[in-house]
C-alpha cells in the first residue's frame, strides 16, 4: 500500500462505518416463503480495491470501470461449442469463436463464467475487548496455561513472564500482577501483520508504588518482549503520571521524545487510558485520567520506522526498589478503532459463478443455452458477491418482501454470541442472522433466535450464501437425500446437493486438481482455540466449510469462511491462514471439495 495514502486510510477507517462497493445492492422481494430472494444489478465501483479500502472500508469487492472494450467481445456467436472435458467430476466448456463462455458440471448447479475482473480484499476489523468473561480455573488439571482467553474479534491473548497465577480475568478486567521488584510481564494479540493501527488501553494499578514506580506501557510493532515500541505511564511514588515514548531493540530502550508530566497527586485505582496513532512512521501518543474527556491534541509525535508490522498489546512493569509489592494492574478495555495489514490478503480474478435453476444433466439443450446467454457479460451479483457480502465492514441490506421482509439479508456478520469464558458459540443459521423463523422444503418450522441475529457460524454462512440468496433447497436438519442443503458440514460433506471433487484419502489432503470458484471446501479441522465449526466429536470428520474463492497475490488458494476468532466470515489468515496451500491448519485438514 503506499505511504502517501496510509495516513488517509487510517483516519477513514477509524471516522467512517465504511461500506462495500456492494452497497449499491437492491433486494427485491422473495418469491415465496422459504424461497430466496434475488438481487438486481449493481453500479461497478470506478475505483481499485487499494482505494475503496483508502476510502474507509474494512473489505471491498472491486472491478475496473465497464466500457465498450469490455463489451464488444461478449457479442456471441449463433452457434455455442460444448466439448466434454476429460477428469472426473463430467465438465462441459462452452466456447463462442474459440474462447470459453461458460464451463459446467455435470450434477452441479454451478456455472462459471468469464467476466470482468474483481478483485476481493479484506483488512482487520475493529474490537473492543471489555473482559467480559471468567477463565477456567487453574486448580483444575485439564486447565490451560494462565492466560487472557480470546478477545472478541481481535485474535487470542499471549501472556509472557513470571507464574500463571501473575494473568487473571475477573468479570470486566484483565489482570497482572507485579509480585516482585524489577518484573516485567507482557500481553499481546496473536496477529503479528498489523501495521498502521489506532488503539487504545484503559487500566489502572491498586496503589501508588512506594520505593520505586510501576509503570504500564501500551505496545504496538511487538516483535517480542526484547523488540517493540511502547507508549508508557510512569505512576511515581509521589502520585504523579508520566509519559514516555519508547522503542527497545534487542533489550537497548531508546527513549523517542521527552517524558511528559500528565498529572500529579494521583490516588490509587485511578483509571489511565492511553491511546497509540501509528501510520507509516509517524507515531502519535495521548494519555489522560480515563474520568476526563480525551484530549484534542497530542501529547507526543514523532517519527520512526524500525519496526513495520507486529502485534498490539500491553506490558505492566515493576521498578527496582519497588516496596509495597505486589501491586496489580486491572485492564478494563482494550480496543482496536482501526488497524491495517501490513499486507491484506487479496484475489483478483475474472471468474463468476452463477447457479442453475437444476443441476446440468450433461446435456446441452435449448433451456441452458437461454439461461447461459442470460448471464454473459452481466455483473448481477454472483455466488462471490454474496458471499463477500457478509466480511467486515460490509453494509447492511435489508429485505423488501417476503418472509425476512424489513430484516437484514446482507451485511457484516458475526460468528455467535459470547459464552461465559469468552468463546464463540456455534448455531447461528441463516435465518437467525435475519432475526425470522423458517420453514423449511422438507416441511420442519425453525424458529429465531435473538441471541443470534446479525450472526452465522461456518455452516450458517454456506447456506446463507446458496440457499437463501441462490434458491438452492435447504433442509432444517441432517438430511441424506442429495436434495436440500443439510445443516451442519459434517452431513454436508457427505450429502450436499452437486457432485464431490475430491477427498482425503485419510492421509493426505486432497489434490483438488479442479477445483473452482465457488466449491464448497470442507475440513478436519478441531483447531482447538479457533475452533471454527460444527461441534465436534471422535466420530467427526468434518466440522468446517467455506467456500473457495481462488489465487490470491500470492498464488495461493484462498477460501472464505466463517470463524469464531476472526468472529465472522473472513478470507484472513487470522487465527489460522485461510489458504489450501501450505502447513496451517486448513491446508493438512482439507477434507473434501464439493460443487454445489
Amino acid at each position: 500500500m503506499p505511504t502517501t495514502s496510509r495516513r488517509h486510510l487510517l483516519a477513514a477507517i477509524a471516522t467512517s462505518a465504511a461500506s462495500l462497493p456492494l452497497s449499491a445492492l437492491a433486494v427485491s422481494p422473495a418469491r415465496a416463503a422459504g424461497s430466496a430472494v434475488t438481487v438486481q444489478p449493481f453500479a461497478p465501483p470506478n475505483s481499485a480495491a487499494v482505494n475503496a479500502l483508502a476510502a474507509g472500508a474494512r473489505s471491498a469487492v472491486t472491478l475496473a470501470p465497464l466500457n465498450a472494450s469490455y463489451f464488444t467481445p461478449l457479442t456471441l456467436s449463433t452457434a455455442l461449442t460444448t466439448t466434454v472435458l476429460p477428469g472426473t467430476p463430467s465438465r462441459t466448456e462452452v466456447t463462442s469463436g474459440g474462447k470459453r463462455v461458460a464451463l459446467l458440471t455435470r450434477g452441479a448447479r454451478t456455472v462459471v463464467l468469464p467476466g470482468p475482473q474483481r478483485t476481493f480484499v479484506e483488512n482487520k476489523r475493529h474490537f473492543v475487548d471489555d473482559f467480559q468473561r471468567t477463565l477456567p480455573d487453574l486448580t483444575l488439571p485439564e486447565a490451560r496455561r494462565a492466560y487472557w482467553g480470546t478477545s472478541p474479534g481481535g485474535g487470542s491473548w499471549s501472556t509472557v513472564g513470571g507464574v500463571d497465577t501473575d494473568f487473571s480475568v475477573v468479570p470486566g478486567a484483565g489482570k497482572i500482577a507485579l509480585t516482585s521488584e524489577n518484573v516485567s510481564r507482557h500481553a499481546s494479540l496473536r496477529d503479528g501483520e498489523i501495521a498502521d493501527v489506532d488503539v487504545r488501553a484503559v487500566a489502572s494499578f491498586d496503589k501508588v508504588p512506594a520505593g520505586e514506580a510501576c509503570s504500564y506501557a501500551l505496545s504496538f510493532g511487538f516483535q517480542d518482549t526484547h523488540n517493540n515500541y511502547r507508549a508508557r505511564l510512569s505512576f511515581l511514588t509521589t502520585g504523579a503520571v508520566q509519559l514516555r515514548v519508547e522503542k527497545e531493540v534487542a533489550d537497548v530502550v531508546t527513549q523517542l521524545a521527552p517524558s511528559v508530566t500528565l498529572a500529579t497527586g494521583v490516588g490509587a485505582g485511578t483509571r489511565w487510558t492511553i491511546r497509540v496513532r501509528r501510520e507509516g512512521s509517524v507515531i502519535q501518543v495521548k494519555a489522560w485520567a480515563s474520568a476526563s474527556a480525551e484530549p484534542s491534541a497530542w501529547a507526543v509525535e514523532v517519527g520512526d520506522a524500525t519496526f513495520g508490522k507486529g502485534r498490539v498489546g500491553l506490558r505492566a512493569l515493576a521498578g527496582t526498589g519497588c516496596t509495597n509489592l505486589p501491586v496489580t494492574l486491572a485492564v478494563s478495555r482494550f480496543q482496536v478503532d482501526a488497524a491495517n495489514w501490513d499486507v491484506p490478503p487479496s484475489v483478483t480474478h475474472g471468474d463468476w459463478v452463477r447457479v442453475l435453476p437444476q443441476p446440468f444433466d450433461g446435456t446441452w439443450t435449448q433451456e441452458v443455452e437461454r439461461t447461459v446467454r442470460g448471464w454473459v457479460g452481466s455483473t448481477a451479483p454472483d455466488v462471490l458477491a454474496y458471499a463477500a457480502m457478509f466480511l467486515g465492514g460490509a453494509p447492511a441490506v435489508t429485505a423488501g418482501a417476503g418472509p425476512a421482509q424489513d430484516k437484514q439479508v446482507l451485511g457484516e456478520a458475526g460468528y455467535g454470541y459470547l459464552d461465559p469464558h469468552g468463546l464463540r458459540y456455534e448455531g447461528a443459521d441463516f435465518h437467525e442472522y435475519m432475526n425470522v423463523g423458517w420453514t423449511f422444503d422438507d416441511g420442519v418450522h425453525t424458529g429465531p433466535s435473538s441471541k443470534q441475529v446479525g450472526n452465522l457460524d461456518c455452516s450458517g454462512y454456506a447456506r446463507m450464501v446458496y440457499g437463501y440468496h441462490l434458491g438452492v433447497p435447504m433442509a432444517a436438519g441432517e438430511d441424506t437425500t442429495g436434495l436440500r442443503i443439510p445443516r451442519k458440514s459434517r452431513h454436508m460433506a457427505d450429502h450436499c446437493p452437486g457432485v464431490r471433487v475430491d477427498r482425503t484419502d485419510g492421509t493426505n489432503p486432497p489434490a483438488a486438481a479442479l477445483l473452482q470458484p465457488g466449491d464448497l471446501v470442507l475440513f478436519n479441522a478441531d483447531s482447538g482455540d479457533d475452533n471454527p465449526g460444527d461441534p465436534g466429536s471422535p466420530t467427526v470428520t468434518v466440522d468446517h466449510v467455506g467456500i473457495y474463492l481462488g489465487l490470491d497475490a500470492a498464488g495461493k488458494r484462498r477460501f472464505l469462511s466463517s470463524r469464531k476468532t476472526v468472529n465472522g466470515p473472513t478470507m484472513s489468515d487470522l487465527g489460522g491462514a485461510s489458504l489450501l496451500d501450505g502447513t496451517g491448519t486448513y491446508a493438512t485438514t482439507l477434507h473434501t471439495v464439493h460443487r454445489v
